[in-house]
Order: structure tokens, then sequence, then C-alpha cells
């Protein structure tokens, strides 16, 4: 009679190498999908800081601006953005509605955020 050897069959390995291969594959795939999501998410809030920094500027110089539209630089960072700007009139004829949309300027027809305010005129002292 043959003594039994102890170890592993071909077939137990070639089975632990799938599944450890399958859990790397998936371990690899979730780090991937957080760094995309980490530059998506400071994307926004760059974008957000210009928005705001535009919103404040206007609040701040007690600006009550003219009815229209317009498109300016705002980068952050090393990210170039374009805000464009929009004052709307609204009911309350002592009251501008501003929109301040944010865009990338490799994507311009891809908004990455909008902020709204609306803007009380300066009372005259």
């Amino acid at each position: 009679m043959r003594a039994r050897q102890s170890g592993f069959t071909l077939l137990e390995v070639l089975v632990a190498l799938v599944i450890v291969g399958t859990a790397l594959g998936a371990g690899l795939r979730a780090v991937g999908s957080l760094t995309s999501n980490s530059a998506g998410l400071r994307a926004s809030m760059m974008a957000t800081w210009s928005a705001e920094n535009r919103l404040v500027q206007i609040r701040l110089g007690k600006e009550f601006p003219e009815v229209g539209k317009r498109n300016f630089p705002c980068p952050q960072g090393e990210l170039n953005l374009i805000c464009e700007e929009q004052v709307l009139t609204s009911p309350n004829p002592q009251l501008r509605r501003i929109e301040v949309s944010v865009f990338a300027a490799e994507r311009p027809e891809q908004r990455i955020v909008k902020l709204v305010q609306l803007v009380l005129r300066p009372s005259r002292t």
C-alpha cells in the first residue's frame, strides 16, 4: 500500500486562485471607483466656491446688477472654470434673482453647480 501524501491537489489550488483573483479584481474596481468619485467631489467643491465668491462679491459690494447674462472665467486652483451669471427680475421690484452656474472650461456643455440668490435693492441713504 502507498502512504497518502499530505498537501493540496491541483484542483484545490486552482479553485483558491480563482477565489483570490475575483476578490482582488473587486477590490481594484472599488478603489478605482473611489478615486473617480473623489475627483468629481473636488471639482464640485471648487465650482461651488467660485459661485459663492461671486455671490458674496455682489452682496458685500451692495450691487444691484442689471438684468442680463454674462460669462467670465472663475478659476480655482488648477481647475479652469467658467462662471455664467444670469440676473432676472422678480415679482418684487426691490429684488433681483441672481443665478450663477459654473462649467469646466474643457466641457462647457456640462454644468457642475448652480447657485441662486435674491439681492435686495440697496437703500438710498
